[in-house]
């Protein structure tokens, strides 16, 4: 029998959980019997989860390390609320085995990390942050910067994230390329860009924007033959994932002069050591993994993973399921349980 919501516990890992909406806090601490929030203020790795799940019915996560050793600790795990979209960092499978319920928040963050993602090019095509700290040097430096209009982007994958990017594109009156082997060209099409083969794109395109999930077929898919399939002289920007890039090949096109700058909201490792190659060229521009963080997607993620998470517990099926095949196999036991 399913334990009350009012004896149960649940664990939260995403530091901006509640932050512009406290009451998001509250409505879950008057309905559980105990939460526990991150004791270290950043995505946890394995071990230091391990502890922390023991004893919790709920897991309202962010982007920690939750592997087998996590789940298979979790013993009273029924639910991993995944506080955004990626669920690359979640073993699925152990999850669905041990009957454990994962849910998302599609489509909450997508227009905050859209939003970023042509912050990144305006800024990389117009060069501020060389602008900004030249000038609290007290220099005055006369710094040429590149048009938008009529200039050539390329949007490697086109999820919710790639499309609100296209639709804010259009203000600048750029050319739109879009790369997606998981849709139709006529589909792509009728957001008004062109789609191309990864070879065009990579070929035609000023500026390179990922929008791709992590998969084993787009792991490290930033390597060095994409780079070198990079028209000379272009701009890389990710605020997908850090997996999709090869780091190591990305700052030789950088150090040698092939790409001419790159903006970066994610690393393989976060926050990446401080001696990281890429951390100390200056044509790259590095933000903290913030593409979510606004006022708006803080609140609708919050809203999302509270909501599904205290379904589960409660014994109800959540909106957002990404692992449906748990429900097939809790049913066909039910049936062959029935049977017997």
């Amino acid at each position: 029998m399913d334990k009350p919501l009012h004896m149960c516990k649940v664990l939260v890992t995403p530091t901006s959980f509640g932050k512009d909406d406290p009451g998001l806090k509250h409505l879950l601490e008057q309905t559980v019997g105990e939460v526990v929030y991150n004791p270290f203020g950043r995505p946890l790795k394995s071990d230091e989860l391990r502890p922390l799940v023991l004893d919790c019915d709920g897991f309202i996560a962010g982007l920690d390390e939750i592997d087998a050793p996590v789940l298979e600790a979790g013993k009273r795990i029924k639910v991993i609320a995944r506080y955004g979209v990626g669920v690359d960092r979640v073993d699925l499978v152990t999850a669905t085995r041990l009957g454990i319920v994962v849910t998302n928040t599609p489509g909450a963050n997508s227009i905050a990390v859209a939003e970023l993602t042509v912050a990144l090019i305006l800024a990389l095509a117009r060069r501020l942050c060389q602008a900004n700290q030249a000038t609290h040097r007290g220099e005055w430096p006369r710094l040429s910067g590149i048009g938008l209009q009529q200039k050539i982007i390329g949007l490697v994958g086109f999820g919710r994230i790639g499309r609100e990017v296209a639709a804010r594109l259009k203000a600048f009156s750029p050319q739109v390329l879009v790369y997606d082997p998981n849709l139709a060209p006529e589909e792509i099409a009728k957001y008004e860009v062109e789609p191309v083969t990864l070879e065009a794109l990579l070929a035609r395109a000023d500026f390179v924007s990922l929008h791709a999930p992590v998969l084993p077929s787009t792991h490290e898919m930033v390597n060095a033959k994409f780079l070198s399939a990079m028209k000379p002289g272009t701009f890389l920007v990710n605020t997908a994932r850090g997996e999709l890039v090869d780091e190591e090949a990305l700052f030789e096109a950088l150090q040698s002069g092939r790409l001419q700058g790159a903006a970066l909201d994610c690393f393989r490792k976060e926050p990446p050591d401080q001696n990281h190659p890429l951390l100390q060229l200056p044509q790259v521009i590095l933000t903290p993994h913030s593409g979510s963080h606004t006022d708006q997607a803080v609140f609708q993620m919050g809203q999302m993973a509270l909501k599904d998470c205290l379904a589960v517990l409660r014994g109800d099926r959540p909106e957002y399921v990404v692992n449906p095949q748990v429900y097939i196999s809790s049913e066909s036991e039910i049936h062959g349980n029935a049977k017997s």
